[in-house]
């Protein structure tokens, strides 16, 4: 059993040094030791003090799988592979993740759907190329079929295509279709589909100019 003699903010402002006995024992998020009430005088037990310890690490570890949602939504895998990293624990982890999901706030049916809009407005490519990034970030295989599944590869290659084609229009129409082409067979367009659109967007660009 110690005493708490001193409790000092550090200089972030966001940790809290818990000074027992006249000695550094621990550190603890400020948020979380103004929860559990800590004050100058009050009496720990070694099991309090570990039960401190570990609460302030849980606390740790969702506070970084929440900063690294700020950006975008994840995936599970991608949420555990960070915090793997950061050398978080398997229990720390679990506890995490499972209540990040209570939260709705890791979803991969939800994230999966996400990544697909996000590529189809911003970054046409196929279907297939999107449900294998989509396994590349831990996403299971039934529902990466699911949110692909009936996506028109041919209305996305053209988008894909048209900026390109603009900026190759004045090009014959072997360099046209060679280097459009290649553009759209980088995002995973089928031969029968890139041969469809190129010949779609040279006819376009040709009408255009004249």
């Amino acid at each position: 059993m110690g005493r708490i003699t001193a409790l000092r903010v550090d200089r972030s402002k966001k940790r809290i040094g818990v000074f027992v006995d006249s000695s550094l024992s621990f550190t603890i998020e400020r948020k979380l030791s103004d929860r559990v009430g800590l004050w100058v005088g009050q009496c720990l037990s070694l099991g309090q003090i570990e039960e401190l310890r570990q609460s302030d690490h849980s606390h740790t570890c969702f506070n970084a799988a929440l900063h690294y949602l700020s950006y975008r939504p994840r995936s599970e895998a991608e949420i555990r592979q960070r915090l793997y990293r950061h050398g978080f624990g398997d229990d720390e982890v679990n506890k995490v993740v499972r209540d990040l999901k209570e939260q709705k706030l890791i979803d991969d049916a939800a994230f999966a759907r996400y990544w697909r809009d996000n590529r189809l407005s911003f970054n046409p490519r196929s279907g297939r190329l999107i449900k294998d990034e989509l396994r590349g970030k831990g996403v299971a295989l039934e529902i990466a079929d699911e949110v692909t599944r009936g996506l028109d590869d041919e209305a996305s290659a053209y988008e894909a295509g048209l900026s390109k084609a603009r900026i190759l229009a004045a090009l014959g129409y072997s360099e046209f279709y060679r280097r459009l082409s290649g553009h759209l067979r980088r995002r995973g367009f089928s031969c029968a589909v890139i041969n469809h659109v190129v010949v779609r967007l040279w006819q376009e660009q040709q009408t255009i100019s004249v």
